[in-house]
């Protein structure tokens, strides 16, 4: 069974959502708090997340942007009362796929859940950047036709800059998606992770793909 974990602080919201998800033959996991909502979407790994923006105990940005950084790539709809163009802006950048401002019509609410959860469904997209290829699903890394060996923090980094191949990475970002926000690394940590993936993307190939923007963060491109 499907399941959909809602974490909404709004009481009889939650109710009505869990009620109406199991008419649809959904399972239903209810959760009030941000914090507590990260912890369970973290230990069952639901089907999708539906996911108030504001939470008490974690805000719903910072739950979303968790969940990304653990490699779970379940569908987000995030609900909020907010309606400005920058927050949903912020939602969906913070690794939201959608976004219902309240009040909304429930059955929108399971069309949307319905779509993202056939795309979900598809075959997992192969990551290519010029010879680099990464398959998401699989966990694999090949450059050239080799096999490249990577930690599961390389692998996350390496898959994070290629979602975002060509654009410039600022060190911060890379730290808030890939490590999350709990993590207390050392200060350097992003550019020991970069010298790594370096020697093993790299090292050995003519062309260079991961590139310094000076004072500013990294890129992949080629």
């Amino acid at each position: 069974m499907t399941s959909v974990l809602i974490i909404e602080d709004e009481v009889n919201l939650s109710r009505i959502l869990a009620r109406v998800l199991e008419e649809e033959g959904f399972q239903a996991l209810v959760e009030y708090r941000g914090d507590s909502g990260l912890e369970t979407a973290l230990a069952s790994a639901p089907d999708a997340v539906v996911l108030d923006l504001s939470l008490p105990g974690m805000d719903g940005l910072r739950v979303c942007r968790e969940l990304r950084a653990r490699g779970l790539r379940m569908p987000v709809i995030m609900l909020t009362a907010r309606d400005a163009v920058p927050d949903r802006v912020r939602g969906l950048d913070h690794g939201a796929d959608d976004y219902l401002v309240k009040p909304f019509a429930i059955e929108e609410l399971i069309a949307r859940l319905r779509a993202h959860l056939r795309r979900a469904g598809e075959p997992n997209e192969r990551l290519v950047v010029a010879d680099l290829v990464l398959e998401p699903s699989a966990r694999r890394v090949r450059r050239g036709g080799r096999e490249l060996s990577l930690t599961a923090q390389e692998f996350d980094l390496l898959e994070f800059l290629m979602r975002h191949r060509g654009q410039v990475m600022s060190r911060q970002r890379i730290l808030d998606h890939v490590w999350g926000y709990e993590a207390m690394p050392v200060s350097n940590i992003v550019d020991i992770y970069i010298h790594y993936l370096r020697d093993k993307v790299d090292n050995s190939n003519k062309a260079k793909l991961i590139k310094t923007v000076r004072s500013v963060g990294y890129v992949l491109r080629t």
